[in-house]
């Protein structure tokens, strides 16, 4: 993928840098930056082919079939105003309660809403008041258009960083997802903490986004055109890694990953040697009660789109009926989530199963290496998973 030079997003104006370690901003540069977001994403953008470029971009995957056909049903207009990248949608919705961070159009918020099912719901926040009041706007008619006595789906203006505000309360959704998103918010600590208060017990955050693999530097952090390309913004993957353990998620599951090539000359003077990634992670709240040590388990099938094989993340493919040894991590995720009866788990196996964040070497994949002084993280391009 090309980042190219793209003058019109200048509009995502500069701003202070960001602290190290993904600590927030001071509460100016916090405001001019949700300011700039809101008047690009609210005002300058009136459908998905002004955005210049596709920095921000999820791997390409299989789509499975009611992912496919649940996207043809959701409004032209919708669509055509959505701002995100590729396509967030976990898998074992059925019934879930989902909440979507900076949802936009709410083209991610109608998709889900036929796959959560009548008796799901799935609520969307954004902070530009453009996006919301169009997002609203077609309720009724996706309503009707699959079949539902009353809505399932609601959507809200607010922050992410604090969704008590909208009134969100503690341990009310199955799952959180965030399409490229977070990347713009000034304080990525903030939303992963309220991501997990408002997560129920053995629930996930399934999120994309762009990283770093070093702390960006203030001529990149200030860079206005960087900004907008969700560069400037991009998080040091060793932070997430930190935030969530201090936050108290599991360690991140990389789903997919893809490198971000930087070719326009001035860009690449001003990143340097920095490297940027797309990156799809889940991430869970896993109960204390659930951790035991590693396990062995057995993929039931049955999961809508994925029947026969359910690929989980970069490490484990489950194939039903098949017997996998899973590192006391995986156990415990798979032990308290949704996907629970979804499978067979016994104890056993052995604690060095794949370990999470690296390549698994029977897995068909190109690897990117995001290096710095302090080490090495080996992140899979997936590139052809069947």
């Amino acid at each position: 993928m090309v980042v190219a030079l793209a003058p019109a997003l200048c509009s995502v104006a500069a701003v202070a840098a960001p602290c190290r370690d993904g600590a927030p901003e001071d509460q100016i540069s916090r405001d001019q930056i949700h300011h700039e977001v809101q008047d690009y994403y609210g005002r300058e953008l009136q459908k998905s082919e002004d955005l210049k470029t596709n920095a921000c971009i999820t791997p390409t995957r299989p789509v499975p079939k009611a992912v496919r056909d649940a996207l043809q049903r959701v409004h032209e207009e919708v669509v055509a105003r959505y701002y995100g990248c590729g396509l967030v949608i976990p898998e074992c919705l059925a019934s879930c309660r989902v909440l979507d961070l900076g949802s936009g159009s709410g083209r991610d918020c109608y998709m889900l809403s036929q796959l959560v099912g009548e008796q799901g719901h799935v609520t969307g926040i954004d902070m530009t008041e453009a996006q919301v009041e169009l997002a609203k706007k077609h309720i009724a008619y996706h309503m009707k258009k699959f079949g539902y006595q009353k809505p399932n789906v609601e959507f809200l203006q607010g922050y992410m960083e604090n969704l008590g505000d909208v009134g969100l309360t503690d341990e009310s959704y199955d799952i959180v997802i965030s399409n490229c998103v977070i990347n713009l918010a000034p304080d990525k600590r903030a939303v992963l903490r309220e991501a997990y208060r408002v997560l129920k017990p053995g629930g996930e955050m399934y999120f994309s986004d762009v990283y770093a693999n070093q702390h960006l530097n203030e001529a990149v952090r200030k860079h206005r055109v960087l900004w907008g390309e969700c560069l400037a913004g991009a998080l040091f993957w060793r932070d997430l890694y930190s935030i969530a353990k201090e936050v108290g998620f599991s360690p991140p599951c990389l789903v997919t990953a893809s490198p971000i090539t930087v070719s326009n000359k001035e860009l690449e003077r001003i990143i340097g040697d920095c490297c940027f990634v797309s990156a799809t992670f889940r991430l869970f709240k896993v109960p204390g009660s659930s951790q035991a040590g590693p396990g062995q388990v057995i993929y039931n099938g049955g999961i809508v789109g994925h029947e026969r094989e359910l690929v989980f993340d970069a490490n484990f493919t489950f194939k039903e009926g098949e017997v996998v040894d899973v590192d006391a991590e995986m156990a415990a995720i798979l032990r308290s989530s949704r996907f629970a009866d979804k499978f067979l788990i016994r104890a056993g196996g052995t604690d060095g199963a794949a370990p999470q964040g690296c390549c698994h070497g029977k897995m068909k994949v190109g690897s990117y290496v995001l290096g710095s002084g302090m080490g090495t993280l080996l992140l899979c391009a997936i590139t052809g998973l069947p």
